[in-house]
């Protein structure tokens, strides 16, 4: 499998500067981010939908906000954070690349902040979770009121590294407990009657959800 992901990676075409510079800064300093395969799949996908509106929860640095508007430059972004240094990154990053008025970065706990959009009547053709893995549930539960017909919603990480499978293969007793909580999750949306949903062994997995 390391064989096949190599080759898909060799494949994707070069980055522009600041993609890599982002991606460098986030190793750098063990930031996760969306791992290079699974990023051009997210791209794609906005390439395919043509959101003209997208939330994101969990904001990190903003570089899949950036990605995501640099594929579909007509759509809004709103994107959550909780952490204030990742926020701080994350407005810095936008304002370099001139973003600002696209895409909106929101401080504070995501789900609070899930609550005070519903009650604003937002509406989003595009949702990308990439978390708290732990919360999911509560997550794509919560944006729900939010996702237009034939809405998507997609959630990186939910392989946890290969974890899901066979739990027994984690270090520790933490990892072992989230990648429960993940397959839990993953067990709970592929039976939600409302979304027909996929899940894509690429980077460390990723869950499509399309809204019937």
């Amino acid at each position: 499998m390391d064989s096949i992901k190599n080759y898909l990676v060799k494949m994707i075409p070069p980055r522009e500067d600041w993609m890599c510079s982002l991606e460098t800064f986030a190793s750098e300093h063990r930031i996760p981010i969306m791992e290079t395969d699974s990023m051009n799949f997210l791209t794609q996908l906005v390439r395919i939908h043509r959101p003209a509106t997208i939330l994101e929860i969990g904001t990190a640095i903003g570089y899949s906000a950036l990605r995501m508007h640099e594929t579909n430059p007509m759509a809004t972004i709103t994107t959550l954070e909780k952490n204030e240094t990742m926020y701080q990154h994350a407005v810095k990053n936008i304002q370099a690349q001139k973003k600002s008025q696209h895409i909106n970065v929101i401080l504070g706990d995501a789900l609070h902040t899930i609550e005070q959009l519903v009650s604003q009547g937002d509406q989003y053709d595009f949702i990308f979770i990439d978390a708290a893995k732990g919360q999911y549930q509560r997550y794509f539960t919560a944006v729900q009121p939010l996702i237009h017909a034939q809405g998507i919603i997609v959630c990186d990480n939910i392989l946890f590294k290969g974890y899901v499978a066979d739990e027994s293969k984690a270090e520790n007793n933490r990892i072992q407990k989230i990648a429960n909580k993940i397959r839990t999750f993953n067990d709970w949306l592929v039976k939600q009657a409302d979304y027909h949903t996929s899940i894509i062994p690429i980077g460390d997995g990723v869950s499509i959800s399309i809204k019937r």
